[in-house]
C-alpha cells in the first residue's frame, strides 16, 4: 500500500516482519537475498547452467546456520566493542561486494549509537579520509576471502601506517589476518555475491 508499491511497475516484498528496531538488518539481508534470488532468474535464462544454479540455492538455504555461527562469538564482539565505545569517530571499510556491507555497518552504528561512522569503498580511502586515521580511530574492514582480497590487504597496510586500530571482518580459517589487525571476527565462507549476507551480521 506505500507510494512506491503503487508507482512502481513491479516489486518483490520481502515479508520480513514488522521493524522492532531502527538497526533493521533483517531489511538488508532480506533485499540482499531478493537481488540474489532475481539474478539467478535471470542467469538461468542466459548461461547459468543446472548445477551451478542448484549449488547457489544450496548455499542460500545453508545461510541460518551459518549466521548462527556468527551470532555465537557474541561474548567476543562484546569485549572487543567495549574497548572502542567510547571513540567518537569510526570508518567502515569494504570493496566490491564489500562495499555495501561498509555502508550498512556504519549506518548501524550511527543509527543504535549516535556516534559518527562513515563507510565508504576502500579504494576510495587514499583519497582524504586517510588523513583523518590516527591511533584512537577504529577501522573497520570487511575483508573476506574473495577477489579482492589482496587489495583489501593492502589497504589495511595502509591504516595500520597511520596507527589507526583495525578491527577486520574475515574468513573462517584465515590466518593472516590476524597478523594485520588488532581484532578479528570470523564469518563463514561463503560465494563472494552471498557474502553481505553473513558480513552483517
Amino acid at each position: 500500500g506505500s507510494t512506491i508499491a503503487r508507482e512502481a511497475d513491479g516489486g518483490v516484498y520481502l515479508h520480513a516482519g514488522p521493524e522492532i528496531g531502527v538497526a533493521s538488518t533483517k531489511a538488508f539481508t532480506g533485499q540482499v537475498a531478493v537481488l540474489a534470488l532475481i539474478t539467478l532468474f535471470m542467469a538461468r535464462r542466459r548461461h547459468m547452467s543446472a548445477d551451478e544454479c542448484s549449488r547457489f540455492i544450496e548455499e542460500l538455504e545453508a545461510l541460518p546456520d551459518k549466521i548462527s555461527r556468527v551470532l555465537d562469538q557474541d561474548d567476543h564482539i562484546r569485549k572487543v566493542t567495549e574497548k572502542y565505545c567510547e571513540r567518537e569517530n569510526w570508518l567502515f571499510l569494504g570493496r566490491g561486494y564489500n562495499y555495501p556491507t561498509a555502508l550498512e555497518g556504519a549506518l548501524k552504528l550511527k543509527e543504535i549509537s549516535y556516534i559518527h561512522a562513515e563507510g565508504m569503498p576502500a579504494a576510495e580511502m587514499k583519497h582524504g579520509p586517510i588523513a583523518l586515521i590516527t591511533k584512537d580511530m577504529p577501522v573497520v574492514f570487511i575483508a573476506t576471502k574473495n577477489s579482492q582480497y589482496e587489495k583489501i590487504l593492502s589497504n589495511i597496510e595502509e591504516v595500520r601506517a597511520r596507527r589507526g586500530r583495525v578491527i577486520a571482518v574475515a574468513t573462517e580459517g584465515d590466518t593472516e589476518i590476524a597478523r594485520l589487525a588488532e581484532h578479528v571476527f570470523y564469518v563463514p565462507d561463503d560465494p563472494e555475491p552471498l557474502q553481505p549476507l553473513i558480513n552483517i551480521v
